[in-house]
């Protein structure tokens, strides 16, 4: 008697299931006094390392949403002659407006260290300059009961901060509100800008 190939492919497939139905447990226990019986299984859950960065517009919060967003906002002030060299002064834009970034750190492998880097003072490309010192970033409470502190500003440098993690784990956000001191008369022109006269600060998070 010949077994036909369709009949042949049906036992190969039953072969291979077995070795799957044998690793299921079970116990079976029979007598005459109390009896027990046991059975296990195992789990695991794997979670992938990652690390979440967000400045001004963006998607994704410290509870979650986290995507890849190539937004980049700017910070502008434009005082009149008659403020010029008379104080503080919010600035403008932001993804919050009023010169207001939302600033959001979450990572899950460790301390994070956050830095702002910049390639020099803010120029107007006659040789003037305005240093990044004259503007302070003020984080206060946003969603998470850790606000997010924020690298200090300085002209061709890179500043860093430590981000202590709790249980291995890094969630923090903040308002990032940008001022500029306005306390000197620097001479007439437009200082940096978009991605020119030194006008970019980058800001970098890493993780171990």
């Amino acid at each position: 008697m010949r077994t036909s190939h369709v009949g042949q492919c049906l036992l190969a497939g039953a072969a291979l299931l077995l070795p799957l139905a044998a690793s299921a447990e079970s116990n079976f226990q029979t007598g005459t006094t109390a009896l027990t019986a046991t059975a296990h299984v195992d789990f695991q859950i794997t979670i992938p390392k990652f690390l979440f960065l967000r400045v001004g517009s963006g998607t994704g919060t410290a509870s979650g949403g986290y995507a890849t967003l190539a937004t980049i906002d700017e910070i502008t002030w434009a005082p009149t002659a008659a403020q010029v060299g008379t104080g503080v002064l919010a600035g403008t834009g932001g993804d919050q407006s009023g010169g207001i970034e939302t600033a959001v750190v979450v990572a899950n492998n460790g301390n994070v260290t956050l830095s702002s880097t910049t390639s020099g003072a803010l120029a107007d490309g006659a040789g003037d300059t305005i240093s990044f010192t004259k503007i302070t970033t003020t984080a206060t409470h946003n969603t998470t009961t850790t606000t997010l502190a924020a690298p200090a500003l300085a002209d061709a440098a890179t500043t860093t901060t430590t981000l202590t993690a709790v249980g291995k784990v890094v969630q923090q956000d903040a308002k990032w509100a940008y001022t500029y001191s306005n306390n000197t008369t620097p001479p007439a022109g437009t200082y940096g800008g978009v991605n020119v006269n030194a006008g970019r600060v980058t800001y970098t998070a890493s993780v171990p």
